[in-house]
């Protein structure tokens, strides 16, 4: 893939972020990866396909030294320039880490690792990046969710550039990615078009019922 695609998409990928139901999107979504990294201060993090940094941010929340990595470089510096001084960009291919074993508290990847068709070789630089005892998590569109129909949808009969190069993957996929004991989760169970003020309660039942089908998955796992 290109990462001029990735380039063009910068302002509609923060904009949408801005949307009222893109606002509940990043608050659901950045709720399950704090829930599931539990970043601790003064730890070093890195974020995997860290785009422009919008959920970097909240790692960084946390008091940790963040170290995102990205294929594109417009998108890291967007990513750079709302960082901070505990964060560090690298222009670089999560598939091929330039960084030594063990050097990582924690890891984590927001909704990146679907656009590598080798899910499993970045789940392995994962691995080695990060230390012995230290937490991985991985977030990714869901096969199974309503949204990601819509977005296959547009992939074929819209051209869509992005969502063409998408490769979906279903929480039985992801688990099967991974060798460690690992748990996985969902969130975002609203739609797009539904209405915001119905949104936390029908997160709350989604959440309630475990229900594998929200359009956000996340999985982690210790490293042994």
């Amino acid at each position: 893939m290109t990462t001029a695609l990735f380039d063009s998409w910068i302002d509609r990928y923060d904009n949408w972020f801005a949307t009222p139901i893109g606002q509940l999107v990043r608050r659901y979504e950045a709720e399950l990866l704090l829930a599931f990294l539990e970043p601790q201060p003064g730890e070093r993090i890195l974020d995997a396909g860290c785009g422009t940094g919008i959920f970097t941010a909240d790692a960084l929340s946390s008091g940790a030294w963040v170290t995102g990595i990205d294929l594109s470089a417009a998108m890291l510096s967007r990513a750079v320039a709302r960082g901070g001084a505990h964060f560090a960009g690298v222009c670089a291919d999560m598939c091929a880490l330039p960084f030594a074993d063990n050097s990582f508290d924690r890891v984590f990847s927001m909704t990146a690792i679907e656009f590598v068709a080798d899910g499993a070789r970045a789940i392995a630089e994962f691995n080695r990046v990060v230390k012995a005892g230290g937490r991985v998590v991985v977030t990714s569109l869901n096969s199974l969710s309503p949204w990601a129909e819509e977005r296959r949808h547009k992939a074929a009969t819209k051209g869509h550039g992005l969502f063409e190069q998408v490769h979906f993957r279903s929480p039985e996929e992801m688990r099967h990615l991974i060798s460690a004991p690992c748990e996985s989760r969902t969130a975002i169970h609203f739609g797009k078009h539904d209405q915001p003020e119905k949104v936390p309660a029908i997160e709350r039942a989604g959440a309630a019922l475990n229900l594998e089908t929200g359009a956000f998955l996340a999985v982690r796992w210790n490293k042994t």
